[in-house]
């Protein structure tokens, strides 16, 4: 588990373990942490916790799924469009709000190992990230229909493995993109598709530096399809949905799959599976030589690695 950062690309808080709790039950009385609505041919997926940023707990993640599944199965969808509330795309994984729930129980969709809450060390956080961070991304990657992600301010660290899953982005001038987990001692985050969504020697950059990637830098390296302006950002999104969906659906669905098994072929697949390991390695060798599997990083030490002051106590932003 890479911990997931601020806008600021730190980390906020580091990991804990709560008692064993079911998820709690929808029941209507709050907002909802994804919002689904459908205009025409096209279906918009907004990601709801603007005040942390849009960070994903698990109840998010599985929200998601469920939204994802939705537009799959609605035959007069043929976009979709994955978006995030308020000032930011996403921060990444919630390690540190109210609502962080990595202890809590979800029945598994995305792969078959089993349940995390009654393990321990690494077959813990081996079994949860398989199933709501690789597993959840690959799965998310074939939906049958284009997915286009639309992007503002912070796109860092889990937030990339939600916007790279899509099959286009449009970002705004203010979007900026980071994946600062080195700082820990972590290759990258789990959906390690970095060499495949820009050249190598800028995925080596973008890692070893932890630095931020403007819009308009994303967009020369061919990360980011367009770059708008902030206030046209959902017009321009919604232009270019709009476009696609006059294409027929079956071949959208078969252009899809074909570019996605050339990446694939080029070894995507093998990849992930390969860095998703080195990951786990990264995380066990920091809980045997540092304070924690997080090679002892919280956020004020990142900060200040980072070259920026530390926040005041409890400000420092939601992650996982």
């Amino acid at each position: 588990m890479a911990p997931d950062h601020d806008p600021d690309g730190n980390p906020a808080h580091g990991p804990g373990h709560g008692p064993e709790r079911e998820a709690p039950p929808d029941d209507g009385s709050r907002d909802p942490v994804v919002r689904y609505t459908r205009r025409g041919p096209v279906a918009t997926v907004t990601m709801n916790r603007p005040e942390y940023r849009n960070a994903q707990n698990s109840a998010m993640t599985y929200a998601l799924d469920d939204a994802f599944c939705a537009a799959a199965a609605d035959d007069g969808v043929k976009v979709v469009v994955l978006a995030g509330a308020g000032r930011h795309f996403s921060a990444g994984h919630d390690i540190g709000s109210p609502g962080r729930d990595a202890d809590a129980f979800f029945a598994r969709r995305a792969g078959l190992w089993w349940d995390h809450c009654d393990k321990a060390g690494a077959e813990r956080r081996f079994a949860r990230e398989s199933e709501v961070y690789l597993g959840m991304c690959r799965r998310w990657r074939e939906l049958p229909k284009p997915v286009i992600a639309s992007v503002q301010g912070a796109c860092v660290a889990g937030g990339l493995m939600l916007a790279w899953v899509c099959d286009l982005i449009v970002a705004s001038e203010d979007a900026f993109f980071a994946d600062p987990v080195v700082r820990m001692g972590i290759p990258g985050v789990e959906y390690f598709a970095h060499p495949w969504v820009m050249p190598p020697r800028i995925a080596k950059e973008f890692l070893f530096t932890g630095d931020r990637m403007t819009a308009r830098r994303a967009h020369e390296v061919g990360m980011v399809n367009r770059v708008v302006p902030r206030e046209q950002l959902v017009a321009c999104t919604r232009e270019l949905a709009e476009r696609v969906a006059e294409m027929p659906r079956m071949g959208l669905a078969l252009a899809k799959r074909a570019v996605n098994q050339a990446e694939d072929l080029q070894g995507l697949h093998s990849g992930l599976d390969s860095v998703f390991g080195l990951h786990h390695l990264a995380h066990a060798h920091n809980a045997e030589t540092a304070a924690d599997p997080l090679g002892g990083m919280d956020v004020a030490t990142m900060k200040e690695r980072a070259g920026t002051p530390a926040p005041p106590e409890g400000q420092g932003g939601t992650h996982r």
